[in-house]
């Protein structure tokens, strides 16, 4: 069972559940898993020295070139090993993906737990033949294509816990099912095709997540399409992580904003914060986009959840955005970027569309000139409402946007700059134009430099504020680092200014005003764990802040500010 992930610390829940539940041939299976930015020499390597007499490997938009690259030159080592694919990417044409690609010999289409089970067995045991194995898309010696259809979505609580033993997960995010399919019809979702539904057990689910919180693994992330589909599986759970929160698991869920109750409000209010992250995939604010990808949103009722759930400062909220859907040109995707980021969410997505193979997207792009690339992830280019310019331009944007909002360093800065330009979205496309401008994009920087960019910025935009800008920069760079060096961009510290910090840090030293946990430390060691900072009040005064690393916020992970007069 081979795997290759987009990145180290992802997993592939897939391969493992395959594997647990061919847990009676559990020393004839080996399980491999690999990233996409190894060498392809390395892993044929690895994949050779396990002499392995049959290969099944797990395909997905974002590896499935480099899995074709990778079978065909091991095809030509192992020419006489069966080669079988599987995952989403190749379930929707299964035979049109085996006549591209003959390294392969089959498929193994849709749910794969049940059809992987009965292949080990066809080929440990000879029974039961391919020709009855349902899930089973494959080439016949004859060089036909059989094609045995897919099977009926599986009960999920018979899939065993693949979780077992943690020593392979070390640093990396575990991921965890508790229902699969969706109930709604999203034309750009996979989901949709089927839309059947299977949730695990809530007393299994329970038991699992006693595991992990048990092993304090640092984060869970749910793969669940639409966790909170049915109120009283998404209750069960949410309340129990309640009542047995460890104080260091994260868990992660994807729902559907306006089907959040009072009822499950109350039970969100009531975590840990940083207990919980939910993601909220939005997508557009256009009504006549939303009707047109049969997607089921009341936005006002998403802005009054959204806004309610951050009242409390206790979950990270992720809100997802689409560009490129039929219905919505760059303007209004424009105002669609500003509704959802009037709500100020931890983290917002600006992704692009992906035409997925099976989907009612993929059916419907012709008749609404949808074009995208011809190779994996099928990422729009260009549609009847929008051109490759504005595909372009929205890149940029999206850009700007992770440097400056979604890392959560600039905070401060940024909602004063909000007050000062026409909307939210046109403050990025300004910024991102000024990028492009100086020929920043492309370039790695650190964090420092992205700080003077954004003064630069500001300089040229706003200069009349730029006193205000330096010292919100300050700001935002010593709530989130304790920098050795005092930045460029930061104001000029008097003697009398730095008289006074070190004056503080003094008495703190002494024992006077010392924070919690500070206590007998010396004047060097203080100094090596706090920083103070003097600011311009609204009024004109002057206010010393004191910058506590050892007690962040567990949302943001802001330093703790403590004001000193």
């Amino acid at each position: 069972l081979a795997a290759c992930n987009a990145k180290y610390i992802h997993s592939n829940l897939a391969v493992f559940n395959l594997k647990a539940c061919a847990k009676e041939y559990d020393s004839n299976v080996v399980l491999r898993e690999y990233t996409i930015n190894q060498q392809k020499d390395d892993i044929l390597k690895d994949i050779y020295r396990c002499h392995p007499d049959v290969i099944c490997i797990s395909c997905y938009i974002w590896n499935i070139t480099f899995v074709r690259e990778l079978m065909q030159d091991l095809r030509k080592i192992l020419p006489d090993v069966p080669f079988w694919a599987g995952g989403p990417e190749v379930s929707y044409d299964a035979e049109e993906f085996l006549k591209k690609n003959p390294a392969f010999d089959g498929v193994m289409v849709g749910e794969g737990e049940e059809t992987f089970l009965e292949l080990v067995k066809h080929y440990m045991n000879g029974s039961p033949s391919l020709e009855k194995t349902t899930g089973l898309v494959y080439c016949k010696p004859d060089g036909t294509i059989q094609n045995n259809g897919w099977r009926q979505i599986m009960d999920l609580s018979r899939v065993p816990f693949a979780y077992e033993d943690l020593k392979d997960f070390e640093n990396r995010i575990i991921y965890y099912e508790s229902s699969r399919g969706c109930p709604f019809s999203c034309s750009y979702c996979l989901s949709s095709i089927d839309r059947s539904l299977s949730f695990r057990d809530p007393e299994q689910v329970k038991e699992e997540l006693t595991f992990f919180l048990e092993k304090k693994v640092p984060q869970v992330k749910f793969i669940d399409r639409t966790f909170n589909c049915k109120k009283s599986h998404a209750l069960a759970i949410w309340r129990f992580l309640a009542e047995h929160d460890n104080g260091i698991t994260n868990f992660h869920f994807e729902i559907a904003a306006d089907l959040i109750d009072e009822e499950m409000l109350t039970v969100l209010e009531g975590l840990r914060p940083g207990q919980v992250q939910l993601e909220i995939g939005v997508q557009s604010t256009c009504p006549k986009t939303v009707e047109a990808i049969h997607r089921k949103m009341d936005f006002a009722r998403v802005a009054e959840v959204v806004t309610r759930i951050r009242s409390r400062h206790n979950i990270h909220v992720h809100l997802d955005l689409i560009a490129g859907l039929p219905w919505e040109d760059y303007v209004r995707f424009g105002q669609s970027f500003d509704d959802v980021y009037a709500l100020h969410p931890e983290q917002l997505q600006l992704g692009f569309l992906k035409v997925l193979k099976g989907s009612a997207m993929a059916e419907a792009a012709a008749s609404w000139g949808i074009v995208y690339t011809a190779a994996a992830p099928y990422e729009v280019m260009a549609t009847s409402w929008i051109s490759y310019d504005e595909i372009l331009r929205l890149k940029q944007i999206e850009e700007v946007l992770e440097l400056y909002y979604n890392s959560g360093q600039f905070t401060h800065t940024i909602r004063e700059m909000e007050k000062h330009f026409p909307s939210a979205f046109a403050m990025y496309e300004q910024l991102a134009d000024w990028y492009e401008t100086h020929d920043y994009f492309g370039i790695q920087s650190s964090r420092v430099v992205r700080y003077d960019r954004l003064l630069g910025f500001l300089q040229e935009k706003d200069p009349e504020r730029e006193a205000q800008y330096r010292e919100l920069l300050t700001y935002d760079l010593y709530l989130r680092e304790h920098m050795k060096n005092r930045p460029a961009f930061a104001p000029v510290q008097t003697e009398a200014v730095k008289e006074r910090i070190s004056g503080w840090m003094a008495e703190a030293a002494e024992g006077r005003h010392t924070p919690e946990g500070y206590e007998g430390m010396t004047y060097r060691e203080l100094v090596k764990q706090l920083h103070g900072e003097v600011f311009t009040d609204a009024d004109g005064g002057e206010r010393l802040l004191i910058f506590d690393y050892r007690r962040r916020d567990s949302l943001t992970m802001d330093a703790r500010v403590i004001e000193w007069r």
